[in-house]
C-alpha cells in the first residue's frame, strides 16, 4: 500500500511538473514584446554583426526553445540574443515559443 502511494504521489509530481513546463501563449504575449522589436519587423537586418532577422510566427514552439537555450549556454553565437535569452527562464522561454507558434507566420 505504502509502495502504491509512493507511486501516485511521484505521477502526480510528475504530471504537475509536465503541465507546469508547457507554454502558456497569454504569458508569452506579454513576454514577447522585447522580441517583437526585431523579429517582428518585416525584412529587419541587424548592423552589428550583419544577420538577416528571421520571422518567429508559425515556428515549431520546440525549436524556439531550442535556439533560446544555445543561445543562453554559449553554444549558439549572436552577441544580441545571448544577452536577451541570459535572463530567460526555462519557463519564460516555453510561453513565449507558445505565442510564437500560436500566432502564426504573420509576426
Amino acid at each position: 500500500m505504502k509502495t502504491k502511494l509512493l507511486l501516485a504521489a511521484g505521477v502526480m509530481l510528475a504530471m504537475a511538473g509536465a503541465a507546469h513546463a508547457a507554454g502558456d501563449p497569454a504569458a508569452g504575449a506579454e513576454k514577447s514584446a522585447t522580441c517583437l522589436g526585431c523579429h517582428g519587423v518585416d525584412g529587419y537586418r541587424n548592423a552589428y554583426p550583419a544577420y538577416h532577422v528571421p520571422k518567429l510566427g508559425g515556428q515549431h514552439a520546440q525549436y524556439i526553445v531550442s535556439a533560446l537555450k544555445a543561445y543562453k549556454s554559449g553554444q549558439r553565437e549572436h552577441v544580441t540574443m545571448q544577452a536577451q535569452a541570459s535572463s530567460l527562464s526555462e519557463q519564460d522561454m516555453q510561453d513565449i515559443a507558445a505565442y510564437f507558434a500560436q500566432v502564426g507566420a504573420d509576426k
